[in-house]
């Protein structure tokens, strides 16, 4: 809770500002929708009186802080490049229909995952092949290198290689509670 008269009437405004916000964000997503359904549906009639009011609240949710300008922009330009690409497009009905599933995308507008072709999968497969080979090969390569010892010298009896790091950990100087 508050302790302060200044920090109560901060929770009331911020509460009216969340307010605010949130209808404004929600007019903007709406009159994206719009764009994009009747875009999507091949609807061109009345597309620019749309179009011109998703700018128009995008531009102003973003005059009043609620979007950040960088934001509307990126926004603007992502959906006139989608006017500009289904209004624009000529060729069959079937190019049409692809073009429009591909600016569809997913669920509310999110890019779905395109299935690979079988071509591309050959070459995935292909690279992944080659991959496991490099890295099995890394991993021998490792393994047979030992370090030497320096001629002349002999390993002292009934001592062992260490493994690297365990030097460094045998002589931390890391405090437990016993020794507090």
């Amino acid at each position: 809770m508050a302790n302060s008269r200044s920090a109560r009437k901060r929770i009331r405004s911020n509460e009216r500002k969340r307010v605010r916000n949130r209808i404004v964000r929600s007019a903007v997503r709406t009159r994206i929708g719009r764009v994009r359904r009747s875009l999507v549906s091949g609807q061109v009639a009345g597309i620019e009186e749309e179009l011109r009011a998703a700018v128009k609240a995008l531009d102003k949710a973003a005059e009043k802080g609620i979007l950040h300008r960088n934001n509307a922009a990126r926004r603007k330009s992502r959906i006139m490049a989608m006017a500009a690409k289904l209004t624009l497009m000529g060729g069959s009905e079937a190019e049409k229909a692809v073009t429009r599933a591909a600016a569809a995308g997913g669920a509310k507008g999110r890019s779905a995952k395109v299935a690979p072709s079988a071509a591309a999968k050959a070459t995935a497969a292909a690279k992944g092949a080659g991959a496991k080979k490099v890295s099995t090969t890394k991993a021998a390569a490792s393994t047979a290198k030992a370090p030497a010892a320096k001629p002349g010298t002999a390993a002292k009896p009934g001592t062992a290689a260490k493994p690297a790091g365990a030097a460094k950990r045998a002589g931390s100087t890391r405090r437990t509670s016993a020794d507090q």
